[in-house]
């Protein structure tokens, strides 16, 4: 599919508008409120293209990426959860990604506060999301940082039927 196919458009329209609405939503009212934006209008699932494309060019943070691309692959039956990690307090970063995804090195700092974490529900885990350690290695490179995972969050489910939304 060539990348101003129809689908493409479409794909890349719904990936717009709803960022929009995700920032919108994180800014005003917290993570959980925008969690499981409105689903992607019925397109192959080939259409990732668009969606992909948009969010790059946008610019957005990680976390409102790993929100949106979680509906669209929730969406056309691939449910991966939404897991949000920070390294450790000397050199503080956060990042959030979609499960199986892997976190890179260069690290988009998000704004913690937007997450607005419940102390009942939401604590620090143990589970590393990277490396092991996060210790320099022997040919002299700076230390990795690992992400610790503060906070996971399944996939929304828009079929309650099962069924997905591809053509």
């Amino acid at each position: 599919m060539h990348r101003l196919h129809p689908a493409n458009l479409r794909a890349a329209w719904w990936a717009l508008r709803t960022t929009r609405r995700t920032r919108r939503l994180l800014a005003a009212s917290g993570l959980d409120a925008a969690l499981g934006p409105p689903p992607p209008p019925p397109l192959p699932i080939e259409a990732e293209r668009g969606v992909r494309g948009a969010l790059r060019r946008r610019h957005e943070t990680c976390l409102v990426n790993a929100i949106v691309l979680q509906a669209w692959e929730a969406a056309h039956g691939r449910k991966r959860d939404l897991v949000v990690g920070t390294t450790g307090p000397n050199g503080f970063s956060a990042h959030a990604w979609l499960q199986g995804d892997s976190v890179p090195t260069a690290y988009e700092a998000i704004d913690v506060s937007v997450l607005q974490l419940d102390p009942r529900k939401d604590f620090p885990l143990a589970a590393e999301a990277s490396s092991p350690r996060g210790e320099a290695g022997g040919d002299g490179r700076a230390p990795r940082k690992t992400f610790n995972e503060l906070l996971r969050r399944e996939a929304p489910d828009y079929f309650e039927d099962g069924s997905t939304r591809i053509p």
